[in-house]
């Protein structure tokens, strides 16, 4: 059973893989994008019958905007979500925003065929497990969404929260040491630090989940952020 679908997903190779994978059983592939590209206007406008959507964040603000905005031009296009097992949260504001199924993306080629057949159909596709927490959820939205940004910020101290928005900029070793007033193994070392405490393995990764969870405008707009400017601040040269 052929369908006519779009792929998105974050990461625009693991679009382009999956979209090969579905050719070869069969399905008509009308595009692969990644969000940045304007993938909402191109599900828009190509109309598929099923969009498959593939987000590393299910749980991050505005995460199904795009979504929304697809259900309201083309409510026929039936969307599948392809992302982690997140808090239920994450889940629930996958359906809130009018998706059809929600599949773990680490789910083989055979699962993800019938999801999005299912959705095709009208149906509802997704792991009965993950559909009764996020309709739990639904149905009692009182409790306050984890602030993922705000317990990132918890864990750094105010010079790693410095070094952090510093990364984020862009700035190299040398010149988070010269604008910091300190040592360059120093700084060093605090960056080195902020990656192991955000769980990530490189300055891109951190600067990308820093601007995703809004920790960067708390930091700049919170007393953590106190310490710029105030140059070595006793660590003098590490």
């Amino acid at each position: 059973m052929t369908v006519r679908l779009v792929v998105v997903d974050d990461h625009r190779l693991h679009a382009e893989a999956l979209a090969s994978a579905l050719r070869l059983r069969g399905h008509r592939v009308l595009a692969a994008a990644a969000p940045a590209a304007g993938a909402a206007e191109l599900v828009i406008g190509r109309a598929p019958e099923v969009c498959l959507w593939g987000t590393t964040a299910p749980a991050g603000p505005g995460a199904f905007d795009p979504v929304a905005r697809i259900k309201r031009e083309r409510p026929r296009v039936a969307v599948v979500v392809l992302g982690p097992v997140p808090d239920p949260r994450g889940i629930a504001a996958a359906f809130a925003a009018g998706a059809s199924g929600y599949v773990r993306h680490d789910e083989r080629i055979e699962g993800v065929e019938r999801g999005m057949v299912r959705a095709r159909a009208g149906e509802v596709a997704v792991a009965p497990q993950l559909l009764q927490g996020a309709f739990a959820e639904l149905l009692d939205p009182s409790a306050e969404p984890d602030d993922e940004g705000a317990r990132l910020l918890r864990m750094l101290t105010p010079r790693e929260v410095e070094v952090l928005v510093r990364v984020a900029e862009g700035e190299d070793t040398r010149r988070i040491a010269v604008g910091m007033g300190i040592a360059s193994s120093t700084a060093r070392t605090h960056v080195q630090r902020v990656l192991m405490k955000l769980g990530v393995g490189s300055r891109l990764e951190a600067a990308a989940l820093a601007a995703r969870t809004g920790l960067l405008d708390r930091a700049t707009g919170s007393g953590a952020a106190g310490a710029f400017g105030a140059g070595g601040g006793g660590e003098g040269t590490g």
